[in-house]
């Protein structure tokens, strides 16, 4: 059961455009010195982190059994401005025609009064339904491992892995955030298995969704 063709999206940037709003990341240099075990102390250096004021986000894996008992889960095309501009100049690899288009599970921003574990419920079946269309009672959601740190060389975002068993006919029009980058995109389920071998293969490139769906896989074993 291969996935669909991921959508074309293609993201150029428009010099003529003003930004409208604050800047979404902030850049904050500090002067930090290391104390280590033996006492002494470094020389000051710099260095560059990334902040934001929603710094963490959710990951959901939602997913069925069909009538066989195969476990299958819902991925979301996605298209992620980074990656689409990433220079292929400077990269080691060829890229892909499509770069910057990626599959992944739905996942979103904890806003600023979700920050609880009553909360993280809360935003992540709120993400279910913008992304996905499924709308779930928040108790339903159960952990799915820890959470991690994505980038810590440049931020201090954690991710909070969740999972959830979903109906598939209960499954309506996701309603969306309102940006750009959440429309039209393609949704599809897929046996776990076949999904984790696209992980194996390099197609499924975004790092959280596979780091999910192994961990979900581990609920098998």
């Amino acid at each position: 059961m291969p996935l669909p063709p991921l959508p074309r999206i293609l993201l150029t940037q428009d010099p003529h455009a003003e930004p409208g709003s604050p800047a979404f990341l902030r850049v904050q240099r500090v002067m930090l010195r290391a104390s280590f075990p033996d006492g002494e102390q470094s020389e000051p250096f710099s260095y560059d982190i990334v902040d934001r004021e929603r710094l963490d986000a959710v990951v959901i894996a939602a997913h069925f059994r069909d009538a066989k008992g195969i476990r299958h889960v819902y991925l979301r095309s996605s298209v992620r401005p980074p990656v689409a501009l990433r220079s292929r100049a400077a990269s080691p690899i060829p890229e892909r025609d499509d770069l910057g288009n990626l599959w992944e599970l739905p996942a979103g921003l904890v806003e600023v009064d979700e920050r609880s574990p009553e909360g993280l419920l809360l935003c992540a079946a709120r993400e279910l339904q913008e992304e996905l269309g499924f709308e779930v009672d928040p108790r339903a959601l159960a952990p799915l491992g820890p959470s991690s740190f994505p980038a810590p060389g440049m931020v201090g975002e954690r991710h909070f892995f969740f999972h959830v068993t979903v109906d598939p006919s209960r499954r309506a029009a996701p309603t969306e955030d309102g940006s750009v980058l959440e429309r039209k995109a393609t949704i599809a389920a897929l046996p776990l298995d076949e999904a984790l071998a696209l992980a194996r293969s390099g197609l499924l490139e975004d790092e959280k969704t596979e780091l999910a769906l192994r961990r979900l896989a581990e609920l098998d074993s």
